[in-house]
């Protein structure tokens, strides 16, 4: 019978065994039953229902204090996580999501919510993707399918000095896993600057069986002028000192082309779709926000890249300078990037302390 996974209008039809479960507030263990027991006296939100009494929202979100770490969920599989709401009050680069999957010491997801849900300058935008939805009110919703076999432990951070508001739903089904699927994982990185004729990495060090499936970047430009000439590159399965894979232009990659450009109002042109977009162009205001930033997502869930035993991917930064000459730039860049492989995965780099990840 259908497991339940990889639905789609072509087989919601089908009949399953699989079991709808859902973590939140309402509900720590996503046990049957086990949603909104929470008596008045213990609940978060036992003022506003003290009318109502236990079953009124007693207990919808969570507080995480200052320099904690709360888990979210652990969840017995086998299963697959569907989907996850969030939504977030505080810094979205200082509070760290992490995901842990059977058991393994080391996290397959480390990455800023923020960044992990295309907003990584923390202002709101929306996005209106297959993989990644951002709603009125910087509500997160991501649509990754996470497949796990014995187990699943999600964490967040909270690295500020302030207790940080978070509502969540973590919405899965408890169902057998196919032999041959992998894991979902999530990497956070960030330069700035950029060293002078250095590029960018936006991922290294994979080793494994897998497909690279998306990333979504923010970009901080430091010089005038046009800034994406730079191209991307995959190297797959031994490639050293050229790639398989070669782009011809940053914003060829994110699906666009000739600067982001309108060019009837000769400016950025911010666009959401499907597959990849350009949903934030944080413009000069004349004072303090001095630098043009942009945020930028391209999913690979039609042309997935696959590698069978490791993967690089570096992205130039270059812009022009005189005689139509390249200009190797050092701007203030940083991705979270998304792909599947077998476990266990090579440990990440370590993040970035908060100094490094505050957007500056």
């Amino acid at each position: 019978m259908f497991n339940g996974l990889g639905t789609n209008m072509g087989n919601l039809f089908m009949a399953s065994n699989a079991k709808s479960r859902s973590i939140s507030p309402e509900n720590f263990t996503g046990g049957k039953g086990g949603g909104a027991r929470q008596e008045l006296e213990d609940g978060i939100a036992k003022n506003a229902a003290r009318d109502l009494g236990k079953g009124w929202k007693v207990n919808p979100y969570i507080r995480i204090e200052p320099h904690t770490t709360f888990t979210l969920a652990e969840i017995e599989g086998p299963g697959c996580i569907q989907h996850i709401w969030l939504t977030a009050v505080g810094n979205l680069r200082h509070l760290i999501l992490r995901m842990y999957w059977d058991g393994e010491e080391n996290p397959s997801v480390e990455c800023p919510i923020g960044d992990f849900f295309a907003c990584g300058w923390g202002k709101y935008a929306p996005v209106n993707s297959l993989a990644v939805c951002v709603n009125p009110g910087s509500a997160f919703n991501c649509y990754w399918q996470m497949p796990f076999r014995k187990a699943c432990r999600i964490t967040l951070e909270n690295m500020m000095d302030d207790t940080s508001t978070i509502f969540y739903q973590i919405d899965y089904c408890l169902t057998e896993v196919p032999e041959d699927a992998l894991y979902f994982h999530a990497q956070f990185r960030r330069v700035n600057p950029l060293p002078y004729k250095e590029v960018y990495t936006i991922l290294d060090g994979v080793q494994g069986k897998g497909q690279y499936v998306g990333v979504y970047m923010c970009w901080g430009v430091n010089n005038k002028g046009w800034w994406g000439e730079g191209e991307i590159k995959f190297y797959l399965d031994g490639d050293s000192e050229y790639p398989t894979i070669c782009g011809t232009g940053t914003e060829d990659y994110f699906c666009s082309s000739y600067n982001f450009e309108n060019k009837e109002t000769r400016q950025y042109e911010e666009f959401t779709t499907a597959y990849a977009g350009l949903p934030q162009v944080i413009r000069p205001d004349g004072v303090y926000d001095s630098q043009t930033r942009f945020g930028m997502y391209r999913w690979h869930i039609a042309d997935p890249i696959r590698f069978e035993k490791d993967l690089k991917v570096t992205i130039q930064a270059l812009g022009w300078r005189s005689g139509g000459r390249y200009l190797p730039l050092q701007d203030d860049i940083s991705s979270a990037v998304f792909w599947y492989q077998t476990l266990p995965a090579a440990k990440f780099p370590s993040l970035p302390d908060k100094d490094t990840l505050e957007i500056i």
